[in-house]
């Protein structure tokens, strides 16, 4: 089975976790590639899909989002899986004490959910080096929290789900 392994990243840190997963699918027997939603990846030949992006204030990238709306037709009738790389901190509840694996999804996830009808959807807490960030958006990038910055990725959990996946594509083959 050939997976196509998609991802948006500004700093980094979501294309590692799109490698992760790519390289755990391919331990599980699947052929796998990796590509940026930005380099307008073609699908064909692929049977399944694998699309994560940053979040940013509880959005997904724009070009993550214009990949799944643009790639829709094709998207909707093959299994597709989603992955949101986001929150950082040590913390996993916010002020109110939700899970924010739970609360920092995608606001468009429903669109998301409408127009590539994904067999699960997971949001991992991400990485965050103020120092990467370029242009005007650094200025305001060195002003986050210290204990908000810094690799806050549990490899563990994206294994667990890389191995779900691996489960699953007979299943939908």
């Amino acid at each position: 089975m050939r997976i196509l392994v998609v991802y948006a990243s500004r700093a980094g840190s979501t294309k590692g976790i799109a490698e992760f997963i790519a390289e755990k699918l391919k331990e599980g027997g699947a052929e796998t590639v990796v590509q940026s939603a930005d380099s307008k990846p073609d699908l064909d030949g692929f049977d399944a899909f694998v699309i994560g992006s940053a979040l940013y204030q509880y959005h997904w990238l724009k070009e993550a989002k214009d990949f799944v709306s643009r790639n829709r037709a094709v998207l909707a009738n093959r299994p597709v899986w989603l992955f949101s790389s986001g929150p950082t901190g040590s913390s996993r509840t916010d002020k109110n004490g939700r899970d924010l694996l739970e609360v920092s999804g995608p606001k468009e996830i429903g669109d998301l959910r409408e127009w590539a009808k994904p067999r699960d959807h997971r949001v991992f807490f991400g990485a965050f080096f103020p120092e990467r960030v370029k242009g005007a958006m650094g200025w305001f990038a060195r002003m986050v929290p210290k204990d908000q910055t810094g690799d806050f990725r549990d490899w563990k959990a994206i294994e667990d789900w890389a191995r779900e996946i691996s489960t699953d594509l007979p299943a939908v083959a």
